[in-house]
């Protein structure tokens, strides 16, 4: 049983979870690529970079060397227009106020830097619902989902129970990690089955379905 006295606090993944980044952060990968002289990815291949921070996907594609000035020029190209390349899930508003208004906290935790993703989320009109974003720094400090959960609960150490929802394994595994509950989302960027094999509890189909699945967690 919940205890009432203390909030539920739920940590929502950005990208694939919040918002579909699709355009965005593949036009900034490709634009990194051509500048450093890198062929394209085939597109399956740009389909799994979604969700893993930059720093493990890079090194697959220009070498560990190369990574860091990979970033800069993705990050050059996504200061500029790659943010705005987002779109809200369908009924992720809606999913969000239902969750806030049971009385649970909620939190972003997203390997995307803070700065970068506390602007999407105030863009398209979120930053309402959340009490903070949690991202990694520029220099990639908390880029590891585990770690960044673990520093947001010792931020936030007084909760009755907690849940991370995302749409990829390294969500999951990363609440496993911190004793958080691991929900995923199927309509983002993983499968369903990589998230049953991350040890998701439970899946929701659409952002309609999460706050029944949060709701039935603090019965």
């Amino acid at each position: 049983m919940t205890n009432r006295g203390t909030p539920t606090h739920v940590y929502f993944d950005l990208d694939g979870t919040l918002t579909d980044p699709y355009v965005g952060i593949t036009q900034c990968i490709l634009y990194a690529l051509d500048e450093l002289g890198f062929p394209h990815p085939s597109n399956e291949y740009l389909y799994s970079c979604i969700g893993p921070s930059l720093y493990e996907t890079f090194p697959e594609m220009v070498g560990k060397e190369l990574t860091p000035k990979a970033i800069d020029l993705y990050r050059e190209r996504f200061n500029e227009i790659g943010w705005l390349e987002n779109i809200p899930y369908d009924g992720i508003h809606d999913a969000l106020a239902a969750v806030a208004n049971s009385g649970c906290l909620l939190f972003v935790a997203t390997s995307k830097p803070r700065i970068a993703a506390g602007r999407i989320v105030e863009h398209f009109k979120m930053g309402q619902f959340f009490e903070k974003v949690y991202g990694c720094e520029l220099d990639g400090t908390r880029s590891n989902k585990a770690d960044l959960l673990k520093y947001a609960v010792n931020e936030n150490p007084h909760a009755s129970s907690r849940t991370m929802i995302g749409d990829r394994k390294h969500d999951l595994i990363g609440a496993i990690a911190n004793g958080i509950r691991p929900v995923g989302v199927s309509y983002g960027y993983g499968s369903s089955e990589e998230l049953h094999a991350a040890g998701a509890t439970a899946i929701a189909n659409s952002p309609a379905e999460i706050p029944e699945i949060i709701a039935a967690a603090t019965r």
